[in-house]
């Protein structure tokens, strides 16, 4: 097996949007996207990919993730950045691909609206810690430490930008995800449940670890 650690590019967007939609859901069959949106997959992926390419650059965007190649092809990718403006540009970005896309203003309301599901629950980094999310590997090459290479490339670029703690955060009951980020030097910060988020996803809600870098 030859790896290969490297930033994201453009033409990565529709693997960056498979990613995304697979570190949302964990081991749920819906994640975040697919409520907020509403769509089928197709359609949640071009979406997504038209997110990670817009002018606004959310932690959604190619720029902020980093992909492990194995022979050639893309296997597992995060995004790893500054927690700081992460909730403003998010919804600022799908509200510039909604208007790319032709959605309404109604439309756009209602997926703003589906996707308050989950703050009840959210927990996310302070204003001052280095943000790690969207971790994912695809299935075929689990097993092999593309993420936990992954991870250390995304902890020392967080070092190289002058952040002393890094933050993840995962749904609970995310099994292998927690197990993941233990092994990478992750401890539990604090957890956040709500039982609506629940009812709807399967999952009591999102737990969050941090370590210092």
């Amino acid at each position: 097996m030859t790896m290969l650690l490297r930033h994201a590019a453009p033409d990565d967007s529709g693997f960056i949007a498979r990613n995304i939609l697979a570190s949302q859901r964990g081991p749920r069959e819906r994640g975040w996207f697919d409520v907020a949106l509403g769509w089928a997959e197709p359609q949640c992926l071009d979406f997504v990919a038209g997110v990670a390419t817009a002018a606004t650059r959310s932690w959604w965007h190619v720029s902020h993730f980093m992909i492990a190649e194995v022979d050639g092809e893309p296997a597992a990718a995060l995004c790893a950045l500054p927690a700081t403006g992460t909730g403003v540009a998010a919804r600022a970005a799908i509200a510039e691909v909604a208007e790319k896309t032709g959605l309404s203003a109604s439309e756009l309301a209602a997926i703003f609206r589906r996707s308050a599901y989950s703050s009840g629950c959210w927990v996310q980094g302070g204003e001052g810690d280095w943000l790690v999310e969207h971790v994912a590997s695809q299935p075929e090459y689990r097993g092999r430490g593309l993420v936990q290479a992954l991870i250390a490339q995304a902890l020392a670029a967080g070092r190289a930008n002058g952040f002393g703690r890094a933050s993840i955060s995962f749904l609970i009951g995310n099994d292998p995800a927690e197990r993941c980020y233990t092994k990478a030097g992750f401890a539990f910060a604090e957890e956040k449940r709500d039982p609506a988020f629940e009812a709807l996803t399967g999952a009591p809600g999102f737990r969050r670890f941090v370590r210092a870098i």
